[in-house]
C-alpha cells in the first residue's frame, strides 16, 4: 500500500463510518475501482480506531456519565437499572456481545467470502430499502431514557450485520432503531456509543496481521487511521445536525445508485467480483 493510498482510503474511512452507506464496502470498492489491492478486514478494522476516538471525543460527556454509572453500578446491591444511564451502559455491553460472538465465529468468511462485490451490492441495495422503510413508519417518538434490555439487544444484532460490507455498522443499528420507533438522532447516537467498544476489541485484535506479507503496512496504515480521526470528527458533528431536520432517504438512494452500479460492472465484466484481492482464500 502506498502513501496516496492511505491517504485516499483513510478520508473515505473517515467520510464514510458514521455515514449509513457502509464504510467497509467504500473501502473495497474505492480499492476495486483505482485497481489497488482489496485493503483487507484488518486494514478496515485499524482504521475504524480513528473514527470510533472521534466518537469518544465528540461524545465524551455522554461517555464519562455513562462510565461512572456503570462502575457505580457494580458496587454489591447496585442495580443496573437505576437511571438511565447505567442502564443504557449495561446495555451498550449486552449489545456487543452479538458482534463479538459472530464476529470470531465468521472471521475467516469476513477476510474472504463477505468481500465478494456482488455480495456488496446485494446488501447495499437490500439494507437501504430497508433503512428507507423504517425511517418512513418509525414512529419518531422515543428517546434513550426508553431504552429496554430487549431494544438493547434488538440494536445489538442490528449491529453484528455490519460484519457484512455493505449492510453499514450505522446503518444496520439506525435502521433497527427507527422500526423500534426511537427518534433519527437518539437512535444514531446509540449506534455511535455501541460501535465504540466492538470496533475497539475488533482494532486492537486485528492490529497483529498488520504489517504481514500479505497485509498493509504499519506507515501507511497509522497515516490513513489520523486521516480518518479528523475526517470523521467533522462527519459526526454534521449529521447529527443534519438528521435533526431531515431524513435518510438520501443515503438510501445513494446506496441503491451505488449497488445497482456495481452489479452492472460486475455483470458486463468492467470489475471482477473478487478486484484486487490482497489475501488467499482460505484452503
Amino acid at each position: 500500500m502506498s502513501w496516496l493510498e492511505a491517504l485516499v482510503l483513510g478520508l473515505i474511512q473517515g467520510l464514510t463510518e458514521f455515514l449509513p452507506i457502509s464504510s467497509s464496502a467504500h473501502l473495497r470498492i474505492s480499492a476495486a475501482f483505482a485497481g489497488w489491492d482489496d485493503p483487507g478486514a484488518a486494514f478496515t478494522a485499524v482504521t475504524q480506531l480513528g473514527t470510533e476516538t472521534a466518537v469518544i471525543i465528540y461524545f465524551r460527556k455522554k461517555i464519562g456519565r455513562l462510565l461512572v454509572a456503570w462502575f457505580r453500578s457494580l458496587r454489591r446491591g447496585a442495580s443496573w437499572s437505576d437511571n438511565s444511564d447505567s442502564r443504557m451502559a449495561w446495555l451498550v455491553v449486552v449489545g456487543t456481545i452479538p458482534i463479538a460472538v459472530l464476529g470470531l465465529l465468521f472471521e475467516d468468511d469476513i477476510e474472504h467470502a463477505f468481500r465478494d462485490l456482488r455480495l456488496i451490492a446485494t446488501t447495499l441495495i437490500v439494507f437501504g430499502i430497508l433503512l428507507g422503510i423504517a425511517d418512513y413508519v418509525g414512529r419518531k417518538e422515543r428517546d434513550l431514557d426508553h431504552l429496554t434490555a430487549p431494544h438493547g439487544i434488538a440494536f445489538g444484532f442490528a449491529q453484528a450485520l455490519a460484519l457484512i460490507p455493505g449492510v453499514s455498522r450505522s446503518g444496520g443499528t439506525i435502521t433497527a432503531g427507527r422500526l423500534l420507533g426511537y427518534k433519527r438522532a437518539e437512535a444514531a447516537e446509540y449506534a455511535f456509543l455501541l460501535a465504540v467498544p466492538a470496533v475497539f476489541a475488533s482494532g486492537l485484535y486485528q492490529l497483529k496481521d498488520i504489517g504481514g506479507d500479505d497485509s498493509p503496512p504499519w506507515g501507511p496504515t497509522i497515516v490513513a487511521t489520523i486521516v480518518a480521526f479528523g475526517v470523521g470528527y467533522a462527519v459526526i458533528a454534521w449529521l447529527m445536525r443534519f438528521i435533526s431536520t431531515n431524513s435518510f432517504m438520501p443515503f438510501v438512494v445513494y446506496r441503491i445508485a451505488l449497488g445497482i452500479l456495481l452489479i452492472v460492472l460486475v455483470a458486463t465484466g468492467a470489475l471482477a467480483p473478487d478486484a484486487g484481492p490482497v489475501l488467499a482464500p482460505p484452503k
